[in-house]
């Protein structure tokens, strides 16, 4: 039984030994991986990416010309109701319904048959009042030397006198009779006070006529040839525009209307008002364009831009550099040490598809101009100049 019993404790030793050979060599074997797997760490390190490149543009001054934006509509420089001025039946309509019309062109007919009659008569008597006048002028000279020889008395000559200066007021009376029937008679030719485009006739052919107070309207007519745009600029921009801007017909002023942007109506500042607007705090402006194309009628909606009378300083960047956070405006500018750090701007007008920058940036500062979406504050990056082609 002892011989047995040795056997198996034999057997218990040699395999703790191996167990014991086994757990070495698998300790071995991870230690020789974790090493060349550290190796393999520190050979990948540096394959790293390098730090992502942007375009950036330096800023520097640039002589513009500041634009202001304001909404407006389109109102006529002439415009005329035309109303009669002599009554009677209404007996040619001489145009069309929205006809372009001359200055002095015929619109209107009234019955002139009464009027022609009326100063027919106004002449007559007109003659009779010279006639009388010329009696009475030789009655006066007759007494006259009558008085003179003492064959008549004082009292004749003051009758005969008194006859003359009536005789003469009548001459004067019955010319003024006649001025006013020929007056009357040109009423009933009813013309265009301008040139222009008349609306539709309101009255047609037969029509009685009466002339009141409230006299009907026969058609309106307004001038084509040029319009005001009128728009309201509020205070502080008023007060701006005043102290830079001596001369304020030199500002040019672009316009667009608002339902066609393809056409640009070039004109200038036509007047101000006197006053402000207490309750909208605004002033209103008036600038005048040509009709060059003859699109334009009044009531149209117009999108105007002011230009300052001369050019100015500023800073531009290209749109799309700007970044939108809520209701703000940034940009990502680079500093001396590559990183991109944020930055809020406050931004002007449009000039040449750039924005003008009002404040947050100054001369010298280079800033990203595509990939905002892309890149982070404190992000370190490789900056490349954009090309004048890419602007």
């Amino acid at each position: 039984m002892s011989e047995v019993s040795s056997n198996r404790q034999s057997r218990g030793w040699l395999k703790f030994i191996i167990f014991i050979l086994v757990c070495l060599a698998a300790g071995a074997a991870y230690m020789t991986y974790a090493k060349e797997d550290g190796k393999a760490t520190q050979a990948a390190a540096p394959n790293t990416p390098p730090p992502p490149v942007v375009e950036v543009i330096t800023l520097k001054p640039e002589e513009v010309r500041i634009w202001t934006n304001f909404s407006g509509r389109l109102t006529a420089v002439d415009k005329a109701d035309i109303k009669p001025l002599v009554g009677g039946e209404l007996q040619k309509v001489l145009f069309e319904d929205g006809q372009l019309v001359d200055k002095n062109e015929l619109l209107f007919v009234i019955d002139p048959r009464p009027y022609k009659a009326a100063l027919a008569s106004a002449e007559a008597k007109l003659a009779s009042a010279k006639s009388k006048a010329t009696l009475a002028k030789d009655e006066l000279a007759r007494t006259q030397k009558l008085v003179r020889d003492k064959l008549v008395s004082e009292s004749v000559f003051d009758a005969a006198k008194n006859e003359s200066q009536v005789s003469i007021a009548a001459i004067s009376e019955a010319e003024s009779a006649v001025s006013q029937a020929k007056l009357n008679l040109d009423y009933c030719y009813i013309r265009a006070p301008f040139a222009g485009r008349v609306s539709r006739a309101e009255l047609t052919v037969g029509n009685i006529i009466e002339t009141a107070p409230s006299a009907p309207v026969l058609t309106t007519i307004v001038a084509d040839d040029r319009f005001y745009a009128e728009f309201d600029i509020d205070e502080q921009t008023y007060i701006k525009m005043m102290r830079n801007n001596k001369d304020m017909q030199k500002m040019p002023v672009d316009m667009t209307l608002a339902a066609d942007k393809s056409v640009v109506y070039q004109g200038h500042i036509y007047s101000l008002d006197n006053q402000l607007d207490i309750d909208s705090g605004t002033i209103r402006a008036r600038a005048i364009f040509d009709n060059k194309d003859g699109a334009l009628t009044p009531g149209m909606y117009a999108n105007i831009e002011v230009g300052s009378a001369n050019k100015e300083e500023a800073l531009l960047i290209p749109n799309r550099a700007i970044g939108t956070n809520q209701d703000k405006k940034f940009v990502f500018v680079v500093n001396d040490e590559n990183k991109v750090t944020y930055q809020g701007v406050v931004l002007g007008g449009h000039y040449q598809g750039k924005r003008i920058v009002l404040s947050g940036l100054k001369a010298g500062d280079r800033v990203v101009v595509n990939g905002l979406s892309h890149i982070r504050a404190d992000m370190v990056v490789s900056p490349k100049p954009m090309s004048e082609t890419d602007d």
